[in-house]
């Protein structure tokens, strides 16, 4: 009777401390850290307008890192709550591929939103007698900053054109410091992967003559059918000052992401809060951002529970 007396007492602990832990699982968290990448870049931009409007669900902290590779590594180490990065690394980090094969098991994290379209740009002096891709070689490039989705981009790139660190020598810089190393002619070229116009090249194109450098033909070709995240895209002319042709190059999407452990509620608040103020990020930043029926789209992980009850609520499938 007493050992019968003692499992009731302790499966009634057991049930209360469940009752507990699921109370506090779905208590707004107060202060929200957000991983976006450096000054001079869209995510920063972005992040700084979201957090700015996000009062009402919570404190956001802007945390500049070293860009998207680095965001889903703090992301999944529970440093940061929220984070952006492109969807080619998500895909990758979600599933231990890529440079995210040796990470480990357990993500922790899911999609609020697809944000936009970021194109791969290519870029040299227009005096540098450069005019593709393949007169890289034996050049100095920027790769963007190290541990970004920018510099995994830009190996990509070369590859796809038969060119390696071997072939071109580079350095990674961040992407204020590549723009003013090229403007003084210390580097040849720089890679940057961000939306457009990027603050960055618009305000270099306006200090110097630029050449944005194609990524098209069998190169893209490649680079789709190797990576699904890729998508072939156009720059039109006049995207920044002195641009006077279209630039063709790849793309892949801006994912705004949230940690598992983010109650579903405030996920969801979080997710209307990027449609309901999209208009007015859209006037600060410059860029146009994906509507919501474009925002499911090209994700390629499943999305945050509460970002998923909130396109349920639109009416909308994700994927």
């Amino acid at each position: 009777m007493k050992q019968k007396g003692m499992a009731l007492l302790l499966a009634a602990c057991l049930l209360a401390a469940l009752v507990l832990t699921g109370c506090r699982a779905e208590k707004p968290v107060q202060r929200l850290r957000m991983g976006v990448a450096g000054e001079g870049g869209v995510y920063y931009e972005l992040g700084q307008a979201y957090a700015a409007r996000a009062e009402d669900v919570g404190s956001i902290q802007i945390k500049t890192t070293a860009g998207s590779a680095a965001n889903l590594r703090l992301l999944s180490g529970e440093y940061l709550q929220l984070a952006i990065a492109q969807a080619d690394l998500v895909q990758e980090a979600y599933q231990h591929t890529g440079i995210f094969r040796d990470e480990e098991e357990g993500s922790g994290f899911g999609a609020v939103a697809a944000l936009y379209t970021e194109a791969c740009q290519v870029v040299v002096r227009a005096d540098s007698g450069i005019e593709s891709v393949e007169q890289l070689q034996g050049r100095t490039v920027s790769l963007g900053a190290e541990d970004s989705g920018t510099e995994q981009n830009a190996l990509q790139i070369l590859a796809a054109y038969g060119l390696n660190e071997k072939l071109v020598s580079t350095v990674n810089l961040n992407y204020e410091d590549a723009a003013a190393q090229l403007k003084a002619g210390k580097i040849d070229g720089l890679f940057i992967t961000a939306g457009v116009p990027s603050p960055v090249l618009t305000e270099l194109a306006g200090e110097c003559e630029l050449r944005w450098l194609n990524v098209d033909g069998t190169a893209a070709q490649r680079l789709t059918a190797a990576y699904s995240a890729y998508s072939a895209i156009t720059l039109p002319a006049g995207t920044y000052p002195g641009q006077t042709g279209e630039v063709r190059t790849v793309g892949v999407k801006a994912v705004l992401l949230a940690a598992d452990r983010l109650p579903a509620k405030q996920v969801q608040q979080l997710t209307g809060l990027l449609f309901a103020r999209q208009e007015e990020l859209e006037q600060e930043l410059g860029i146009r951002l994906d509507r919501e029926a474009d925002a499911v789209e090209g994700v390629g992980i499943p999305f945050h529970p509460g970002a998923a009850a909130y396109y349920k609520e639109k009416g909308l499938t994700i994927e």
